[in-house]
């Protein structure tokens, strides 16, 4: 894909061994949507299938006027168990709609509440990469990532020393919650920011959507989801520009696979040198991306850093 005639990289942010660097927009955006946290006060509802409930999918009802953009990643709380998006979902005004979801609550099968909530964090970047290098032939199937998923869940937790009685994901966040706190405020929101990169040595992860507004809401989630993977790997030696520039010239030369979307728009798989991801397209617009360090043999390429935003 043409990366940088979507996205410009700003001025890395460094503390204790954690890289950010901010990416901002080269165009202005043209489509309009909502995050599930504005829209979920407003009215859209993210429930269960049925009484019964299906472990790989939920189903999303729109009431609102307005699109919805449902995040890759993002974790829901409540219902029967705690799940998270398998791939991000531009929902359409007045409308309702099946979506694929893995669960993140391996001991937990009953209501805790008719609905979903939004929980305050994204999954970390490892669990994300492990599910879209596994979804990355068929992202709509239902379940094939599961396995995948709860492994992760557990040797996170395991590794963290977190404990949890239903084998909760966001457990794991919660006992880590004071120093994620301690962390958060380095890596402040730049305004007109629509993206980061996230690099923790070698492993770097990419999110970026086309509004600026949305991401300032979306940003503390994703942040939360990045310093846990941060916190196994504190003050260990940042990555060099070098190996960012790297991960940026392997996505900017990645072979795309366009397919159906869960929702509005196209779903595009991306594979590079050393990269593997996702985004999300309407007409002519990258609404959504994510990427991740594959461990496939990266290419080390050069890419200008621009001194300034235009």
């Amino acid at each position: 894909m043409n990366l940088f005639d979507t996205i410009q990289l700003g001025e890395p942010v460094v503390h204790r061994g954690i890289v950010v660097t901010p990416l901002f927009p080269r165009r202005c955006p043209v489509a309009e949507y909502l995050t599930l946290d504005e829209a979920l006060p407003r009215g859209l509802r993210v429930t269960e299938t049925s009484e019964a409930g299906s472990v790989p999918e939920l189903v999303v009802a729109n009431p609102l006027a307005e699109q919805v953009l449902l995040y890759d990643g993002e974790e829901l709380l409540g219902a029967k168990q705690n799940r998270i998006l398998n791939v991000t979902v531009l929902v359409a005004g007045k409308a309702t709609l099946p979506i694929p979801v893995s669960c993140v609550e391996e001991g937990r099968w009953r209501h805790v509440s008719p609905d979903f909530a939004s929980a305050p964090h994204i999954s970390h970047a490892h669990l994300r990469r492990r599910k879209a290098q596994t979804l990355a032939a068929a992202p709509l199937a239902r379940g094939i990532a599961q396995g995948e998923v709860w492994d992760e869940v557990r040797a996170k937790a395991a590794r963290m020393d977190a404990g949890s009685p239903t084998m909760a994901n966001a457990d794991t966040f919660r006992a880590h919650g004071r120093r994620l706190r301690k962390l958060e405020d380095a890596f402040p929101a730049a305004p007109g920011q629509s993206g980061a990169i996230l690099a923790l040595g070698d492993d770097l992860c990419l999110d970026y959507v086309s509004r600026p507004d949305a991401f300032v809401r979306l940003w503390p989630k994703l942040r939360a989801g990045y310093l846990l993977d941060a916190l196994e790997r504190l003050d260990a030696p940042p990555a060099p520009p070098a190996r960012v520039e790297a991960f940026c010239s392997g996505l900017d030369g990645a072979l795309g696979t366009r397919g159906p979307s869960a929702g509005l728009g196209a779903d595009i798989r991306l594979r590079g040198p050393g990269v593997i991801g996702s985004a999300l397209a309407l007409d002519s617009e990258t609404i959504q991306l994510s990427a991740f360090t594959s461990g496939e043999g990266d290419r080390v390429g050069r890419i200008a850093r621009p001194s300034r935003r235009r």
